[in-house]
Parts: structure tokens; C-alpha cells; sequence
């Protein structure tokens, strides 16, 4: 690795939108660590990668896991002394898929999907925010989805005002609501913390019935990671445009 290469850590890194952000990144100079639950997952991922020049390391990483967690913190603080950029993209879906389950949602189905999509993210973001905060322009991206937007949930005129899984969507509104408030946190540093939503992608969760192709669904994710200095954060963003809160 360069040492003035940019290092990012891309969590479930090993299939879909988190291993074409890897790819992309990785194209622009980035040294990438590609996570996974497994580590056999990661080093397939990492070696893929490393055929297309692209340098990159493997990590196992179950986000929800505490000594994981502790541990991609040790490997960061020992193989690089920093994090440049911190790439939230781990997450499950709702169990029904986007069928409308609201009133019915069970205790199981709330703790499953907000352990890996809000609370995951929350634990590892802290465990990784000093060695982030070392960078001289971190970036934290926060893979989100139209789905988390209140705004356009309570608009009946709105193209998902139809679409309602309160256990999904309310983990992605309040992933929202943390980035805005570490957003608030870091204002006066050079950190950058923003929500990506990378649109409905052909991708194991969004189905084939998607219509955007997986490169187009990293693109978000990518720009944001690599922002200049008047970039914005604290921002709900989709291929560079805003999205409501």
C-alpha cells in the first residue's frame, strides 16, 4: 500500500453493492477491507479483487458481533494507524420482503433487523471513530434507503407511499436520524458523515424485478466516500441528489 493511499473498510463486502463499491474504490487507488461474516468469504473476496490489481485485504467482520467488532479495530490501529473511510453497508432485510407487515411485526423481527441495521452500525462506528478520526478527511457513509424516509412515506403522492415494512423502514429512518446527529457531532472536524441510498438495485435483497444493474447502485456510496473538503454532510443523498429526510 502507497502510504498516502486512502484506506476504506466496506462491511458485507462479499457479495452485491458492498463488493462492487470495493471495485470501484479500489479502481480509484483506494486500498480497500472487504468484510464478511466469514473469513473464507472475505479472503475469496480480497484475492477476486487483487486479480484486477486492486489492493485489498480480508477481514471477518459480523457487525453484530462484539469481538469482531474490537478486533477490525485492532487490525486497523496495527496494519494502517487510521481509517480513511468507513463504508456501513451490512444489512438484512425484512423477513416478508416489502410486503406491508406494520401492526403485526413481531418483538424477533424488530431485533433482528434493528440489531444489524441500526445498532451494529452505531457499536462499530464508535469502536472505529478514533482511528477515523486520525484521517485527514474521514468519511463515513451510511447505507440507508429510500424506504427510511418519513417524508416521503407520510406523502400519499410519493413512489413509496404504498410500500410499508415497519421494521425495515423504521431501521433506516433511524439510521438516518444517527447520521444527522454524528453528522452534528463532527461539524467542526473533517469528517463527513452522510446517508447513501443506493436506489433499488438487481441485487440478492432488491430482486431481478430491480431496475437498476449493481454498478449503478455503488455509485452513491463511492462519491460519497470520496467527497472533497466542500462536500456535504449530514445529507440523505441518491446518485448526488437529496433525498427528504
Amino acid at each position: 500500500m502507497a502510504q498516502d493511499s486512502k484506506v476504506a473498510l466496506i462491511t458485507g463486502a462479499n457479495r452485491g453493492i458492498g463488493l462492487e463499491t470495493a471495485k470501484q474504490l479500489g479502481e480509484q487507488g483506494v486500498t480497500v477491507v472487504v468484510a464478511a461474516r466469514k473469513l473464507d468469504a472475505a479472503k475469496e473476496t480480497a484475492d477476486k479483487l487483487k486479480a484486477q490489481g486492486i489492493d485489498a485485504y480480508p477481514l471477518q467482520l459480523d457487525v453484530t458481533n462484539v469481538g469482531d467488532r474490537a478486533a477490525a479495530a485492532k487490525f486497523f490501529a496495527e496494519k494502517f494507524g487510521r481509517l480513511d473511510i468507513l463504508i456501513n453497508n451490512a444489512g438484512v432485510a425484512a423477513s416478508t420482503g416489502f410486503e406491508p407487515v406494520n401492526s403485526q411485526v413481531t418483538d424477533d423481527e424488530l431485533e433482528r433487523i434493528f440489531s444489524t441495521n441500526l445498532f451494529a452500525v452505531v457499536a462499530l462506528t464508535r469502536e472505529l471513530l478514533p482511528l477515523i478520526k486520525k484521517s485527514p478527511a474521514g468519511r463515513i457513509v451510511n447505507l440507508s434507503s429510500i424506504l427510511g424516509s418519513n417524508g416521503l412515506h407520510a406523502d400519499p403522492a410519493s413512489p413509496i407511499y404504498g410500500f410499508k415494512s415497519f421494521a425495515y423502514d423504521g431501521s433506516k429512518a433511524a439510521l438516518n436520524s444517527y447520521t444527522i446527529h454524528l453528522a452534528w457531532e463532527l461539524k467542526d472536524t473533517p469528517i463527513k458523515v452522510n446517508s447513501a441510498h443506493p436506489g433499488w438495485v438487481k441485487t440478492e435483497m432488491g430482486t431481478d424485478a430491480a431496475p437498476m444493474e449493481i454498478p449503478e447502485g455503488a455509485k452513491t456510496s463511492v462519491a460519497l466516500a470520496l467527497l472533497g473538503a466542500d462536500g456535504p454532510s449530514g445529507r440523505f443523498i441518491h446518485l448526488g441528489q437529496e433525498l427528504p429526510w
